[in-house]
């Protein structure tokens, strides 16, 4: 349908175990002014300033006359303003675009190298979902325009998606959104870039084209908009394609920051069933890992979609972990600590690092060449892992930074 063909149409979400959203029923008229029936669960409270809200945004795309059913559950400003763009843009063809004010906080870039242990899934089209997502403490909140959207939700999905970029708290986790594939992908690129997403999940890559093609869109944007933030990728592989190219895609572009793997459909594609055990997808797994520690990117694992199986979870992230994962997804605020915990260096090999650390440092400042821990000689890479190890341990707050120096006076 276009434009030019609809008179009436529904938007949003609306019934007895909806919250923290909106419904809108909007009916283009040639007459008789703007006739708002409102049903609100919080009228007393916003009853106002929703309608104040519903007014102007109507005035700024110039519409007259209209029989607007509105029916709320506590949605936001943000959330209400998303749902009736979406519904006009559907009646009336214009490129205007009513944004609220973007919070300070969400205008921050983020780097290439920050931690991504956990990255919690936001469904793009559900608001109550959304709202204080952040306080569990992720690393990251995906807002997700693919495959936790329904087709016909898409189009009202972006709206709410970046108006979520710029009026949602996310409590200091980084800001992504996964895209659709394709052409429709290409499009919703139209509705983050401008509106200082972190970084974009690009799902089911397979060439390195496909990041060229997103790349070049995001480019071309960010130069119309005089805009220099940094757009971090992650392309996602799901298929046996895209594991024989992980490599290609990783060092396809410098502003991959990371590269996941996405395994339900990858299974699929094989024809198996995903398990417990993940024989079926250990050489993905392994392959994805090399690819991202030779393009120097992080690697991240799939979700572990059985919620309620927090053990199961735990000795899937320990697994994740050995063969080389940096992190991984989760669909759940619950699944973010047992994450967290099992990712960070346990006390084994905060110890070891910590021997590590302090054997090299005695062997420089005696001049000594070789460098060894009891019997064992310790090499370069050994000592930069430890490093890494000590950095992270630091980063999660397990030892202090100036440990090194708390133990001298310990000894002293």
């Amino acid at each position: 349908m276009t434009a030019e063909n609809i008179k009436r149409v529904q938007v949003g979400n609306k019934g007895k175990n909806i919250r923290s959203d909106c419904f809108f029923e909007i009916e283009l008229t040639n007459s008789g002014g703007i006739q708002l029936q409102s049903n609100s669960k919080v009228e007393v409270m916003y009853g106002k300033s929703n309608k104040k809200l519903i007014s102007d945004i109507l005035q700024y795309f110039d519409i007259e006359n209209a029989s607007i059913l509105f029916e709320d559950s506590g949605a936001l400003p943000f959330v209400i303003a998303a749902r009736l763009e979406a519904a006009i843009k559907l009646l009336i063809d214009s490129d205007k675009e009513y944004l609220l004010p973007m919070l300070e906080q969400n205008q921050k870039p983020t780097t290439r190298e920050q931690h991504r242990f956990s990255r919690l899934y936001l469904p793009g089209n559900t608001p109550s979902l959304m709202m204080n997502a952040g306080i569990h403490n992720p690393n990251a909140l995906i807002l997700d325009l693919e495959d936790a959207v329904a087709p016909e939700k898409k189009h009202e999905a972006r709206f709410l998606v970046r108006n979520a970029l710029r009026s949602l708290n996310f409590y200091g986790a980084e800001r992504m959104v996964r895209i659709n594939q394709g052409e429709r992908g290409l499009v919703d690129l139209e509705f983050v870039v401008p509106h200082s997403v972190n970084l974009v999940l690009v799902p089911k890559v397979e060439l390195p084209e496909h990041i060229r093609a997103v790349n070049e869109k995001i480019k071309s944007l960010q130069f119309a908009l005089k805009q220099k933030n940094p757009i971090w990728l992650m392309p996602i592989i799901e298929s046996a394609k895209g594991v024989v190219h992980a490599y290609q895609i990783a060092i396809c572009s410098e502003n991959i920051s990371s590269i996941a793997i996405g395994l339900e459909d990858y299974s699929a594609d094989l024809g198996v069933r995903r398990t417990a055990e993940g024989t079926e997808s250990f050489f993905a797994r392994t392959t994805l890992v090399n690819a991202a520690v030779a393009a120097g990117i992080q690697a991240i694992d799939s979700v572990f979609s059985d919620i309620a199986d927090l053990e199961g979870l735990k000795q899937n992230v320990q697994i994740s972990k050995s063969l080389g994962f940096n992190g991984m997804g989760c669909i759940h605020p619950r699944q973010i600590r047992i994450i967290h915990e099992n990712f960070a260096p346990d006390q084994l090999e905060i110890e070891k690092a910590k021997k590590i650390s302090l054997a090299f440092k005695a062997a420089k400042e005696k001049g000594l060449g070789v460098v060894t821990l009891g019997t064992k000689m310790i090499d370069a890479p050994v000592v930069k892992r430890a490093e890494k190890v000590i950095q992270l341990a630091i980063d999660m707050g397990k030892i202090p930074s100036n440990w090194a120096d708390l133990l001298a006076e310990e000894k002293a």
